[in-house]
């Protein structure tokens, strides 16, 4: 034990070398941790090579995410477990290694379904149904959500009625088991900002809302079409109930900036994090790192620091 005088002199110690600055934290960490609005989470695409590769199993992402990154919220893919959605045991085990490592499970995106605003009735149906599974393994893994796409076809105004039908059938489901439906800006339409908040308006149901991601505007990328990023995002964000933190490559010149080079886009976090807090959201932002110069571990690690830094500039 301590004695009164030793502790009081070991505290006085203490708080005079975080005062010189040598604590071991950056100053961007300490603010991140001071400030309780927002917690990071990783998105599971972030490391697809890894996983499609054979180098790192489904079932050891949440321990991955914990160990390697000090991230303590994961956002799973369900391709990557697929075939496991109605496998109870198998579930068992995801619940299990999460809790081991004392990870929050969040949400899964949902992909490969079918079209919740399909033109035809029966397929938009199937597709609704086809999402059933999904909420029920979400349920199970204690998360808060599914994370869907409002794909559709025909003309903007179809395409709204449509999507709105489909998400507002699935909501109905989500809402008997606790469930949240987000749709993401995931190509299409659905990038459009003002169109995607136009649909949520139209479901009108408390269990839909939004997955805002900062890099998803592309409307028809190859042929040029683009939503303003920024406004984009802060159409989205007053029904969000999640955020993904999209990230590509890095130049240190530029500490809040995140560079999508295929298209030549730029996305400044700074920027982007303040329009998320001017929102009123708090809760998880889940990084989602898509670079090519760094490899996925290098390029998650990169993804906390920059989010960390931009949190931090906040104040």
């Amino acid at each position: 034990m301590i004695d009164s005088t030793t502790r009081r002199s070991f505290l006085a110690s203490s708080v005079g070398l975080l005062a010189a600055g040598v604590a071991s934290q950056s100053a961007a960490a300490m603010a991140f941790a001071a400030d309780p609005k927002f917690k990071i989470s990783l998105a599971q695409w972030s490391l697809h090579r890894a996983i499609k590769g054979g180098k790192l199993d489904n079932l050891d992402f949440a321990a991955t995410t914990k160990k390697e990154f000090g991230i303590e919220g994961v956002e799973y893919v369900n391709q990557f477990f697929k075939d496991k959605a109605n496998d109870k045991k198998y579930l068992a085990e995801m619940n299990k290694r999460a809790a081991d490592n004392g990870v929050t499970q969040l949400l899964i995106m949902i992909d490969g379904e079918g079209q919740l605003g399909d033109a035809s009735l029966t397929k938009r149906a199937k597709a609704v149904e086809n999402h059933y599974k999904w909420v029920e393994a979400a349920k199970e893994l204690g998360c808060h959500s599914i994370r869907v796409n409002a794909g559709s076809s025909g003309s903007r105004e179809e395409q709204i009625h449509r999507a709105a039908d489909g998400l507002r059938a699935l909501s109905e489901f989500g809402d008997k088991h606790g469930i949240n439906v987000i749709v993401e800006n995931h190509g299409g339409l659905s990038s459009d900002g003002d169109w995607l908040s136009t649909v949520i308006k139209k479901v009108d149901h408390k269990r839909c809302g939004t997955l805002p991601d900062f890099g998803n505007f592309g409307i028809n990328r190859d042929k040029g079409e683009w939503f303003d990023r920024y406004r984009g995002t802060e159409l989205l964000m007053p029904y969000a109930k999640a955020v993904s933190a999209k990230t590509y490559d890095f130049e240190e010149s530029r500490p809040f900036v995140t560079i999508d080079s295929r298209w030549q886009k730029e996305t400044d976090y700074k920027k982007m994090m303040k329009i998320v807090a001017d929102s009123g959201y708090t809760g998880w932002v889940g990084i989602e790192y898509e670079g090519g110069k760094l490899d996925e571990f290098a390029g998650i690690k990169a993804s906390k620091k920059l989010l960390e830094r931009s949190i931090a500039e906040l104040g």
